[in-house]
């Protein structure tokens, strides 16, 4: 298929866009402070534990790379005092990759369960390139509902 001209790209029928203005470029305009910042080398992967006392408990975290995607999950340590792989550990949220190199991510979490919670930036994926990695998590103390849901949840079960 072709134009009348015999143009195979068709631009009589394909209104083909241009260049984007860097105006609305999304990472040139959010300008986010991170406490943290850590180099993954390549074929390797980050880990963050965070220790939740209570049920309820929200992890909540925002995190952007540097020049290309990172993977990212949430793991529970099933061993107390003791390094764990992966593999070893409850997948909480399924790691997955992230374009955070275009977008920064943000997400939470309610850690219906105490323990160390384990947050994994994965880099293994990688071969070549290390990856530059800034990001933010905090831990938010479960409120009053949110205690008395919890209570009410545990004494509707436990009959």
């Amino acid at each position: 298929m072709t134009d009348p001209d015999g143009n195979p790209k068709c631009t009589s029928k394909i209104n083909y866009g241009g260049d984007i203005p860097k105006k609305y470029y999304v990472r040139d305009q959010v300008k986010q402070q991170y406490e943290h910042t850590v180099q993954i080398s390549r074929g390797s992967s980050h880990q963050v534990e965070y220790e939740i006392l209570f049920p309820g408990c929200v992890l909540r975290w925002q995190f952007m790379s540097d020049g290309s995607d990172i993977g990212f999950g949430i793991f529970l340590k099933t061993k107390m005092g003791e390094r764990q792989k992966a593999g070893e550990m409850t997948e909480v949220l399924p790691n997955q990759r992230y374009n955070a190199h275009l977008v920064p991510e943000d997400g939470t979490l309610t850690c219906n369960d105490p323990g160390i919670y384990v947050l994994r930036f994965d880099n293994t994926y990688s071969f070549i390139h290390a990856k530059k990695v800034s990001f933010t998590v905090e831990v938010l103390l479960p409120d009053k509902a949110s205690e008395e849901k919890i209570k009410h949840l545990g004494a509707a079960t436990s009959k």
